[in-house]
């Protein structure tokens, strides 16, 4: 059984149907790109899995039914979301957001520890650890929102458009650390990403989404290569 498996799921945003019967799977250790347009039900269907909207339909992780549990549950599960818009707190420091990402943990020192390491991945940010957040960069607060991200150790990590509004050199840097963390480190990575053609650079299976439903799936490397795909629904 895959980690994460979606089935026929549905979400709305009062009568505005926003999923309409999504399936898809993720397995363990395996990066999966989440694309297409803006309004396609990306955003939602991470949303659906965190708990953060209301959802119908079968969502599991690890066998477990998480359909409707309340967020703090499934984060409690091993699933880490970092939103759209990162959601850092800017008048703490660098350092306190990041030890924030163990606020469901218990062992101090073990949460200190897992911040430094989370902390290392980046170097750019790590120097700065009295820092207020929100003097950051945009590229250096994704970085510290994927730094708080793996202090809470999961099992499955959720990125929502995590290259918007950055750099290509921020973008660059911010995809070697997912690759790394998928590749050498095996951890799971699901990624809702307008940027095609990176998502499918750094995954190995990609599911298109087209008005909340899944217009294809496949191998990221096939989809990248064929040119009926790209100019239909990748828009490169």
């Amino acid at each position: 059984m895959a980690l994460l498996e979606l089935e026929n799921v549905e979400a709305r945003y009062g009568p505005i149907r926003a999923l309409h019967g999504v399936s898809l799977a993720v397995e363990e250790g395996q990066a999966v790109s989440l694309l297409g347009a803006n309004g396609a039900g990306k955003t939602t269907t991470l949303r659906s899995i965190s708990g953060t909207v209301r959802a119908n339909g079968e969502i599991a992780f690890a066998s477990k039914r998480i359909t409707g549990r309340a967020p703090e549950a499934v984060a409690r599960l091993g699933i880490a979301h970092v939103p759209e818009g990162r959601g850092i707190y800017a008048e703490l420091t660098v350092w306190e957001n990041v030890l924030l990402g163990g606020s469901t943990r218990r062992e101090r020192r073990a949460i200190k520890r897992d911040a430094e390491a989370a902390l290392a991945h980046f170097p750019r940010i790590a120097s700065r650890r009295k820092q207020q957040a929100g003097t950051l960069s945009g590229g250096e607060q994704q970085m510290l929102a994927l730094a708080r991200a793996l202090v809470a150790r999961p099992r499955l990590l959720m990125l929502d458009e995590p290259s918007l509004g950055l750099a290509p050199t921020a973008v660059q840097e911010f995809y070697r650390v997912v690759r790394h963390l998928n590749q050498e480190e095996g951890l799971t990575v699901l990624v809702v990403e307008q940027n095609a053609r990176i998502a499918l650079a750094s995954t190995q299976h990609a599911y298109v989404l087209e008005v909340g439903r899944v217009a294809m799936s496949g191998p990221s490397d096939e989809l990248s290569r064929d040119e009926g795909v790209r100019a239909s629904y990748l828009g490169y």
